[in-house]
Protein backbone atom coordinates (compact mmCIF):
# COMPACT_ATOMS: atom_id res chain seq x y z
CA UNK A 1 0.00 0.00 0.00
CA UNK A 2 2.86 2.39 0.80
CA UNK A 3 4.37 1.89 -2.64
CA UNK A 4 0.97 2.60 -4.21
CA UNK A 5 0.69 5.85 -2.27
CA UNK A 6 4.24 6.80 -3.22
CA UNK A 7 3.48 6.09 -6.90
CA UNK A 8 0.22 8.01 -6.67
CA UNK A 9 1.95 11.07 -5.19
CA UNK A 10 4.71 10.89 -7.79
CA UNK A 11 2.28 10.60 -10.72
CA UNK A 12 0.05 13.34 -9.36
CA UNK A 13 3.10 15.56 -9.03
CA UNK A 14 4.08 14.80 -12.62
CA UNK A 15 0.62 15.71 -13.91
CA UNK A 16 0.64 18.96 -11.95
CA UNK A 17 4.14 19.67 -13.17
CA UNK A 18 3.07 19.25 -16.80
CA UNK A 19 0.38 21.89 -16.37
CA UNK A 20 2.74 24.16 -14.47
CA UNK A 21 5.32 23.85 -17.22
CA UNK A 22 2.92 25.20 -19.80
CA UNK A 23 2.37 28.32 -17.70
CA UNK A 24 6.06 28.65 -16.91
CA UNK A 25 7.13 28.45 -20.52
CA UNK A 26 4.79 31.29 -21.42
CA UNK A 27 6.66 33.53 -18.98
CA UNK A 28 10.25 32.43 -19.60
CA UNK A 29 10.60 32.57 -23.36
CA UNK A 30 10.40 35.69 -25.51
CA UNK A 31 8.59 36.87 -28.65
CA UNK A 32 7.58 34.45 -31.38
CA UNK A 33 9.64 31.66 -29.82
CA UNK A 34 7.63 31.99 -26.60
CA UNK A 35 4.32 31.85 -28.47
CA UNK A 36 5.46 28.88 -30.52
CA UNK A 37 6.80 26.88 -27.57
CA UNK A 38 3.89 27.68 -25.27
CA UNK A 39 1.45 26.78 -28.03
CA UNK A 40 3.22 23.47 -28.60
CA UNK A 41 3.18 22.74 -24.87
CA UNK A 42 -0.45 23.74 -24.45
CA UNK A 43 -1.32 21.17 -27.12
CA UNK A 44 -0.02 18.53 -24.68
CA UNK A 45 -3.19 18.98 -22.61
CA UNK A 46 -4.61 16.04 -24.58
CA UNK A 47 -1.97 13.93 -22.78
CA UNK A 48 -3.22 14.82 -19.29
CA UNK A 49 -5.38 11.68 -18.88
CA UNK A 50 -2.33 9.53 -19.55
CA UNK A 51 -0.16 11.02 -16.78
CA UNK A 52 -2.60 10.68 -13.89
CA UNK A 53 -2.53 7.79 -11.43
CA UNK A 54 -4.57 4.78 -12.38
CA UNK A 55 -4.32 5.18 -16.15
CA UNK A 56 -2.02 2.48 -17.42
CA UNK A 57 -3.33 2.66 -20.98
CA UNK A 58 -1.36 3.76 -23.99
CA UNK A 59 -1.52 7.43 -24.97
CA UNK A 60 -4.00 8.38 -27.66
CA UNK A 61 -2.88 9.16 -31.18
CA UNK A 62 -3.74 12.82 -30.45
CA UNK A 63 -1.38 12.81 -27.47
CA UNK A 64 1.40 11.17 -29.44
CA UNK A 65 0.93 13.64 -32.28
CA UNK A 66 1.03 16.60 -29.90
CA UNK A 67 4.18 15.28 -28.24
CA UNK A 68 5.82 14.70 -31.61
CA UNK A 69 5.07 18.28 -32.69
CA UNK A 70 6.94 19.81 -29.73
CA UNK A 71 10.32 21.15 -30.84
CA UNK A 72 13.30 19.42 -29.21
CA UNK A 73 14.65 22.70 -27.76
CA UNK A 74 11.26 23.62 -26.33
CA UNK A 75 10.88 20.25 -24.64
CA UNK A 76 14.44 20.21 -23.30
CA UNK A 77 14.15 23.77 -21.95
CA UNK A 78 10.90 22.86 -20.26
CA UNK A 79 12.37 19.77 -18.62
CA UNK A 80 15.46 21.69 -17.51
CA UNK A 81 13.34 24.43 -15.95
CA UNK A 82 11.08 21.86 -14.30
CA UNK A 83 14.02 20.08 -12.73
CA UNK A 84 15.15 23.38 -11.17
CA UNK A 85 11.76 24.31 -9.69
CA UNK A 86 12.14 22.53 -6.33
CA UNK A 87 15.44 24.24 -5.53
CA UNK A 88 14.04 27.61 -6.65
CA UNK A 89 11.11 27.07 -4.29
CA UNK A 90 13.46 26.03 -1.47
CA UNK A 91 11.93 22.57 -1.21
CA UNK A 92 13.61 19.15 -1.48
CA UNK A 93 14.09 17.77 -4.97
CA UNK A 94 11.55 15.19 -6.10
CA UNK A 95 12.84 11.67 -6.38
CA UNK A 96 10.48 9.29 -8.13
CA UNK A 97 11.18 5.59 -8.49
CA UNK A 98 10.29 4.11 -11.85
CA UNK A 99 9.48 0.69 -10.39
Amino acid sequence: MASFIKSFVCLTSQAALLLLLVALMVQTQSGAQRRSCSSELSNLNVCAPFVVPGNNGNPSSECCGALQSVEHDCLCSTLRIASQLPSRCNIPSASCDTD
